[in-house]
């Protein structure tokens, strides 16, 4: 998905945002990128993060780069930040962002005497570079920005650094979070609230959903007032965030917890340990097992030295081959015991099929999977949650699919995404035989709400039911 940072300070930055943005490799596997701007104007450095840590790869620039203002990105996809020269006098960007209309933009842009666009990445047009295009035919910076945010179809959050300071703007609906943080001399902006902590920077404020403002190292100033509307991904919970993170005041630790909890009390089984598969699934699992009285256990290990998630080949056949490499079984926690296993999701269910084998073949007696959230019907539209190019690489819709005879409605999913339904049903037992479970429980989409704790109205919940 991708994580950025930024900081204004009155002395230099650069320490500041090299750890704040290297804490937000959880949430991308390919670019890592810097930018700062000091008395030598702009310097700016990205690498590639796809077979090493984004620390390995900038240690050099730590020491060479100087400057005041910084920004800088975990990437997924595109390479940012952009240094962009235009009208606006120079600037850098980085963005987070999942834009569906880009062909629409691009032959737009192009209708409009917009020339060419030059950081192509594989092929394609590099977003963050679209997004400086849409600013661009705007007269001013906040002009700009407002017209990016209300044109992109999706979702879009960035951070853009002149020579005034850095101006902030969250998507225009709050999908994905900007927060500030403070201390004496400085001010930073994160994604991740955990990443600035140990910085020594405290809880300064969340910006609200489409809030534009401007941060210098003496202050922050909303330039746009936050809108009223928001829709944050509950995803955010229960799997992209970082355990030490909190959204809108909630921590995706305890959320996790809470979700487990949930799950527990609708249940009717009794295994002889709960497990959570590593990470995002331990904490749902601790719940589970804190509220049930069934005993939490580590029966599979994940060897992370040399195979962190954030350098994970990201080819999908490699991906599942070093997923299944990584678990290691500790076979006197599994032989002849019966398994409740929770997970943060089942999305395509080739890995949590490999892992139920991976622990039969370490002799487990039963393997029950509780998934911490509803099924997934739907591929998410405003995050790149994964690189599935179909949502027939859902398990569920290939099932669902069959049990239709092709013949899928939105009518029909709506039946699917009711767990009182039949059709819903149908569908789990369908997946349990498939992925070979013993038994198969998903957690409720109302009780995965109530675990996070906010207005209901306020979360994204268009994956699991299809609403916007």
């Amino acid at each position: 998905m991708g994580g950025f940072f930024s900081v204004a300070s009155q002395n230099d930055c650069v320490f500041d945002l090299f750890f704040g943005i290297d804490y937000h490799s959880h949430l991308g596997t390919r670019r890592g990128g810097m930018a700062v701007y000091g008395e030598e104007g702009f310097n700016r450095s990205i690498h590639n993060i796809e077979n090493a840590p984004f620390r390995t790869k900038f240690d050099k620039d730590l020491q060479e780069m100087k400057g005041n203002l910084g920004i800088g990105c975990i990437s997924d996809y595109e390479p940012q930040p952009l240094i962009v020269r235009s009208h606006h006098g120079t600037y850098a960007l980085t963005t987070v962002s999942k834009i569906n209309n880009i062909e629409e933009l691009t032959d737009e842009l192009f209708e409009n005497g917009h020339a060419h666009f030059q950081e192509m990445s594989g092929g394609e047009i590099n977003a963050t570079e679209l997004v400086a295009a849409l600013i661009n035919r705007k007269d001013n910076f906040i002009d700009g920005i407002n017209y990016a945010l209300e044109t992109v179809d999706g979702s879009l959050s960035l951070m853009i650094m002149n020579q005034e300071g850095i101006y902030l703007a969250r998507d225009k609906k709050g999908r994905t979070p900007i927060v500030i943080g403070r201390k004496d001399g400085a001010f930073c902006a994160s994604f991740e609230n955990f990443a600035y902590k140990n910085l020594g920077y405290s809880d300064y404020k969340e910006l609200g959903p489409g809030e534009i403002a401007v941060m210098t190292p003496k202050n922050v100033v909303t330039l746009v007032n936050p809108n009223k509307e928001m829709k944050i991904c509950t995803f955010l919970w229960v799997y992209y965030g970082y355990p030490a993170s909190s959204y809108e005041g909630v921590n995706v630790e305890k959320m996790r917890y809470n979700c487990g909890i949930k799950m527990a009390q609708r249940d009717t089984i009794k295994p002889d340990i709960v497990a959570g598969v590593p990470d995002s699934g331990i904490a749902h699992a601790v719940g589970y097992a804190n509220e049930s009285g069934v005993p939490f256990s580590r029966p599979f290990i994940k060897y992370t030295p040399t195979w962190a998630r954030s350098f994970m080949p990201t080819m999908q056949s490699k991906r599942n081959l070093i997923a299944k490499m990584k678990q290691l079984a500790v076979e006197d926690l599994i032989k002849d015991k019966s398994l409740l296993l929770i997970d943060d999701s089942i999305v395509r269910g080739t890995q949590l099929r490999e892992t139920t084998e991976f622990l039969y073949e370490s002799g487990a007696k039963e393997v029950h999977i509780r998934p911490a959230c509803p099924p997934l019907l739907y591929a998410c539209k405003y995050l790149n949650f994964s690189r599935s190019s179909s949502e027939m690489d859902l398990i569920t819709r290939r099932v669902i699919a069959r049990l239709e005879n092709g013949n899928v409605t939105d009518e029909i999913l709506e039946e699917y995404a009711n767990p009182e339904s039949e059709k819903y049903e149908k569908m789990v037992e369908e997946i349990r035989k498939e992925l070979n479970f013993t038994s198969l429980r998903f957690n409720r989409l109302d009780d995965m709400l109530d675990a996070v704790g906010i207005d209901k109205d306020k979360l994204c919940t268009y994956c699991w039911d299809g609403k916007e």
